[in-house]
């Protein structure tokens, strides 16, 4: 519990942030599974173009703003981004 007035703020400032920073992570973590949804089913190529391009975009902006470190952003990219070039080289080869 905090004893003085500045700490008081820094706790309510400390709670705003957790809730906002938890909301966009859950939000990220959203369009990651989306794209990897969407890689798995490989019906739509459009779609995984789309997904792709936009978890790639929101993981360099979380990172941009140290909502994730941004050595955990490229692994993720990474990962996304072998997961979006094996799919189509599988269905081709089908």
């Amino acid at each position: 519990m905090p004893n003085t007035k500045s700490a008081k703020r820094a706790l309510r400032k400390s709670q705003k942030r957790n809730l906002h920073n938890r909301a966009q992570r859950s939000s990220l973590r959203t369009i990651i599974k989306k794209f990897q949804k969407a890689a798995a089913d490989g019906s739509d190529a459009e779609a995984t173009d789309s997904a792709f391009q936009l978890a790639t975009k929101r993981i360099d902006q979380a990172a941009a703003k140290g909502l994730i470190h941004k050595n955990k952003a490229a692994r993720t990219k990474s990962r996304l981004s072998k997961q979006y070039s094996r799919k189509p080289a599988a269905s081709g080869g089908e």
